[in-house]
C-alpha cells in the first residue's frame, strides 16, 4: 500500500478546505452604478439626499402605494444566495420579499444584516407551492419557510447598500 508524505496530506487538506471557502466568498453578478465610500448604489443610482419611508408604513396599506414609486428603508434579512436576484426586507415585524426591475440588476449576496434604502414599486403577488419550494432552496432556507397564497412584493429599480455592516 501506497502512503502519502505528511507534506502532501497537509498540502491536500489546505486545497481542500479552500475550496470549501469557495462558498462563503460573496457573488457579484452587477457592478455598482455610483459608489462612495460609504455605499454602493444597484440598477439605477439615487440622490444623494433621500426622504424615505420604512418597510412597515408603506405596507400598512400596499394598495395606497401600488401606482408610485415609494422611497423605503429597511434591514435585508436574506438574500438569494445563487445569484443576489432578490431579498427579504423586514422592519420589525413587516417582511417583503423585493425583486429588481425587469431583472436588469442584482445585489451582493452578502448584504444580509445591512440596512438599505430602495426605491420600487409595491405589488401583490401570487407565490406557488414551487415557486415557494425554490425560493427556500435559493435562499438555502428550510423547507416550508416560504408559504404559498398572496405575498406582498416590492420591485426595485434602484437599491442603495452601505458598506460596512449597518
Amino acid at each position: 500500500m501506497y502512503r502519502l508524505p505528511t507534506a502532501m496530506l497537509a498540502a491536500l487538506a489546505f486545497f481542500a478546505g479552500d475550496c470549501s471557502l469557495a462558498e462563503t466568498v460573496a457573488i457579484r453578478l452587477s457592478e455598482p452604478v455610483a459608489s462612495t465610500d460609504t455605499y454602493e448604489d444597484f440598477g439605477a443610482a439615487l440622490p444623494a439626499t433621500l426622504s424615505p419611508r420604512s418597510l412597515r408604513d408603506v405596507l400598512a396599506d400596499p394598495s395606497v402605494n401600488a401606482d408610485e414609486d415609494v422611497t423605503v428603508t429597511a434591514r435585508i434579512e436574506q438574500v438569494c444566495q445563487k445569484k443576489g436576484c432578490f431579498f427579504i426586507a423586514q422592519d420589525g415585524e413587516t417582511v417583503a420579499r423585493v425583486v429588481f426591475k425587469e431583472y436588469s440588476f442584482f445585489v451582493p449576496t452578502d448584504s444580509s444584516g445591512k440596512s438599505v434604502t430602495f426605491v420600487g414599486r409595491v405589488q401583490q403577488n401570487e407565490l406557488s407551492a414551487d415557486d415557494a419550494a425554490h425560493l427556500d432552496k435559493d435562499l438555502k432556507a428550510e423547507p416550508g419557510t416560504n408559504r404559498a397564497g398572496t405575498e406582498t412584493l416590492l420591485i426595485a429599480s434602484a437599491v442603495r447598500i452601505p458598506k460596512e455592516p449597518s
